[in-house]
């Protein structure tokens, strides 16, 4: 029998999605399957997703929770097994499920993800009866309190968790007077429970009571134990490095496959990149650069933060243009990095292209028809785009930070000679240091087409998929099923 995995998690790639947070759990259960293990997703009750379930099953009602009445819901929607919480006065909103118009954090989210926490540790408890998961894994702050509620409610039935950390600087930091109306005791603040500098922190919660705690990739792994990359958390994940590993994210290769992607105009291959041209022509003209096959086309796909390092990009642009290069940008965020783009895009028609917001479509078209995609951020858990990048041909010049060292072999010398480069690496992360990394890609695309071919190559051979990661979770998971572990 499958083992019996409930995946708790505020997004989820197709229903909703923010980040790469939705993309890990849309894609995962496909590959845990092949695993012999079994993944049901609970996630709030979103429009997107109550359309998506329709009536569903109820399974569960609840009277009062968190203020108000919500049903469980089970039902089926994007190949995924669901429990729905409905709960229409926590998540009836359309747009962000993280921010209301005004672009401001919903003042209610501590209840709304409290509320799914205290699902998931009920059904954790064999609330459901007739479903009772072997292992839960609990996904980033918002179903961090799964493991607290399990830890002061000190059921019967507890089955191991797992809490995966996406990205360490979101971790739910709210007002301690919040504490009773969480259901949680007066005991959780203390040092040894929620207490995060005076008030209370859902993530911390979820490190200190799991039984094990993941993150997406070995290097992140490594610096959020450090007073650099910790945030505040450094002494508490220092203190559980036993109990703590780096599982590398992968990509939906189904959805991510140029040979068969209905999104691009010219699929193409690693056998195969003539392709590419008819897409960069066809980005091109989407983006109002100039029609030149032999321009260096670099690309950018993804929030506007200086988190991503996207300040660093504004400032090195009049570098890159000064190599020739063209540029294109697709995302969203700071509104002064998007202001400043969007200026810059005006300032430079036929050079620099500047969509904001995000768009599917879009984004395969960016990695089919890029020469290169630079990801330069301060620091990255994993990135999925450079994936994305890799399996499209798009080179990849990225920040030495986190999932992005792992995943990248920097064309050095000796990397170009051995044949086994796949991209650009710059550290530390700053301007100067991009700036090196652009004139170097842009000097070897210009130089040797060659060497740039097998770049490519070398990246659309790379296994970005989610096979190896799975089976690194799988073996987890069992061994925590093990009594001797």
């Amino acid at each position: 029998m499958p083992l019996q995995l409930l995946s708790v998690t505020s997004e989820v790639y197709p229903l909703i999605k923010t980040g790469g947070l939705a993309d890990v759990a849309g894609a995962l259960p496909a590959a845990l399957a092949r695993q012999d293990i079994a993944v049901t997703t609970l996630m709030p009750g979103y429009p997107a997703v109550m359309q998506a379930i329709g009536e569903g099953e109820p399974v569960r009602r609840y009277e009062n929770l968190m203020g108000g009445p919500g049903t469980l819901r089970r039902g089926r929607a994007a190949d995924l097994d669901l429990l729905v919480l409905d709960a229409p006065y926590l998540f009836a909103r359309d747009g962000n499920p993280y921010l209301g118009p005004d672009g401001r954090d919903w003042p209610d989210n501590p209840l709304r993800f409290a509320a799914l926490s205290r699902v998931a540790a009920d059904i954790a408890e064999g609330a459901l009866g007739s479903y009772a998961p072997d292992v839960v894994q609990a996904h980033d702050w918002q179903a961090g309190l799964t493991p607290a509620y399990l830890h002061y409610n000190r059921p019967a039935r507890r089955p191991p968790v797992v809490t995966t950390i996406h990205n360490l600087a979101f971790q739910g930091v709210f007002p301690a007077y919040l504490l009773g109306t969480l259901g949680l005791p007066a005991e959780a603040f203390s040092l040894d429970g929620l207490e995060y500098f005076g008030a209370i922190s859902f993530l911390k919660g979820g490190i200190l009571f799991a039984d094990h705690v993941t993150t997406v990739s070995p290097s992140y792994a490594r610096e959020i134990t450090t007073a650099e990359g910790g945030m505040g958390l450094e002494g508490l994940l220092g203190g559980r490095t036993r109990y703590l590993s780096g599982i590398l994210n992968g990509i939906d290769t189904r959805i991510w496959d140029p040979a068969h992607d209905p999104l691009i105009p010219a699929p193409f291959s690693a056998d195969d990149l003539a392709g590419r041209a008819g897409d960069k022509a066809a980005l091109q003209r989407e983006f109002g650069l100039a029609a030149s096959p032999d321009a260096f086309l670099i690309a950018s796909v993804g929030r506007l933060t200086e988190q991503k390092g996207l300040d660093l990009l504004l400032g090195a642009l009049p570098a890159l243009l000064a190599e020739g290069a063209q540029f294109a940008i697709l995302g969203s965020g700071d509104r002064a990095l998007e202001a400043a783009f969007t200026a810059a895009a005006a300032s430079h028609p036929g050079q620099i292209g500047c969509r904001i917001g995000y768009d599917e479509g879009l984004a395969h078209l960016l990695q089919a028809g890029a020469d290169a995609l630079v990801v330069p951020s301060r620091f990255e858990p994993c990135g999925l785009t450079q994936l994305c990048a890799l399996r499209y041909g798009a080179v990849p010049i990225v920040s030495h930070v986190g999932g992005l060292a792992d995943t990248v072999i920097d064309a050095s010398p000796v990397a170009l000679r051995q044949r086994v480069a796949t991209g650009f690496q710059f550290t530390p992360s700053s301007e100067p240091m991009l700036i090196d990394a652009l004139r170097r890609a842009a000097a070897l695309f210009r130089e040797d087409r060659a060497a740039w071919k097998q770049l490519q190559q070398n990246g659309l051979a790379t296994d970005v998929s989610w096979d190896s990661a799975a089976q690194e979770y799988a073996a987890l998971f069992r061994k925590l099923l093990t009594p001797s572990a």
